[in-house]
């Protein structure tokens, strides 16, 4: 492997950190103490910026409205988004639009391309990602029991969905339901798209996750599908093929996932650092210079280190193999990653005292947030499983 960054992709780096410094990071003092009214706006105004310098959408290729050169410079672009909130819905690749825009591009029709996919890469309208239910196993999404059947050319969907990213203002919904309850395991469920002014769709609450409900883009909502009716054509894909899209959008997903981890635990390494060298614990010494907190430092860059290496070896493992042949590497980096940035967290915000507490810092924010790292996009104890089985068989 070659680790030199070109030098087109460390200009784009650079302006990207630039930006995030001069233009997002003054505004996380109104998303932290949820200034919704105000901060709406700013984000907007900042997307429009991000356009102008082309660097909208990195994820998209640019056929589509993008600006996607290679998984690699994806996940540097990861990392360096990460360390803001912000960051990513202000450069147009946030989930749960980036692993929408990816499925459309990859599996919709024209018309869905033409009606969901170029407003939704424009950055013209959001949408959400309907799969997670309340009253089934995430672990095992064979056990999903919301249903759509087929009757005079429209799909009657019923069922119940939660954690569904972003659902407040969002336009569409793709939605993963039944289609075929006597098919085999893998190929009972279907993806829908689903417009979210059609009858019957209904958000049933925006769920506090952590102390914390939320607003429009950053929430996450239960919904309910109540005999809601969309046309036949409105399916992505084929029938039954909702579990192989699944994979498509939630495996290469996992790589920005991992380097955003990433990002937000070089950003509180950063926080930390600057809060060490000033604090002051005697009238000639500051805290940096505790030997204990030098060993939390120097544990925490290992770690990020390490994980670093991990994650990039596993980009460039999909390019070079494709995702099927890396997959066993995804669930390695994945709950590998999502253990390393807690710990990081941790260490950062006990370095700051009592501050860490307060959202005066964005670590407090990342501390409760980042906890579910080790939860969606599969449990760590079902990727374990799953890689360790991989290791044993082979």
């Amino acid at each position: 492997m070659d680790f030199t960054i070109n030098q087109a992709t460390q200009e784009k780096l650079d302006t990207i950190n630039e930006f995030l410094h001069e233009e997002v990071y003054p505004l996380e003092k109104l998303f932290l103490s949820h200034q919704w009214d105000e901060l709406f706006p700013a984000l907007e105004q900042c997307r429009k910026l991000i356009k102008k310098l082309g660097l909208w959408a990195p994820n998209m290729p640019v056929e589509t409205g993008g600006t996607f050169t290679n998984l690699m410079d994806l996940a540097l672009i990861g990392e360096v988004l990460g360390q803001s909130p912000l960051g990513h819905f202000i450069f147009g690749c946030q989930a749960p639009d980036a692993g929408n825009s990816e499925l459309l591009h990859l599996f919709g029709t024209d018309a869905q391309k033409e009606k969901w996919l170029k407003p939704l890469v424009a950055g013209e309208i959001r949408s959400c990602f309907a799969m997670t239910e309340p009253h089934t196993a995430g672990s095992n999404p064979t056990l999903l029991d919301s249903s759509a059947e087929l009757k005079d050319g429209m799909w009657h969907i019923n069922g119940r969905k939660w954690f569904t990213t972003a659902a407040e203002g969002a336009d569409f919904t793709i939605v993963m339901v039944v289609t075929d309850s006597d098919a085999q395991k893998h190929q009972r469920a279907s993806m829908i798209i689903v417009p979210t002014a059609t009858e019957g769709f209904e958000i049933i609450r925006n769920i506090s996750v952590m102390g914390a409900t939320g607003k429009g883009y950053f929430s996450h909502a239960e919904i309910e599908f109540n005999d809601c009716k969309v046309p036949q054509n409105y399916i992505l894909g084929q029938v039954g093929t909702g579990f192989a899209l699944a994979q498509e959008r939630l495996g290469p997903g996992r790589i920005q996932h991992c380097m955003r981890w990433l990002g937000i635990g070089e950003r509180c390494i950063n926080i930390s650092k600057q809060f060490l060298n000033q604090r002051k614990i005697s009238s000639s010494q500051v805290l940096a210079q505790q030997p204990l907190m030098q060993a939390q430092i120097a544990e925490s860059l290992a770690e990020l280190a390490a994980a670093r290496l991990m994650v990039l070896q596993t980009a460039w493992s999909i390019e070079q193999n494709g995702f099927q042949k890396s997959k066993n590497m995804v669930s390695l980096i994945k709950f590998h990653t999502a253990n390393v940035v807690q710990r990081v967290v941790d260490r950062s915000l006990q370095s700051l005292g009592g501050l860490g507490m307060t959202d005066d810092t964005v670590i407090s924010f990342f501390y409760r947030e980042e906890r579910a790292a080790r939860i969606y996009d599969g449990a760590d104890e079902v990727h374990k499983i799953v890689a360790a089985k991989q290791f044993l068989k082979s």
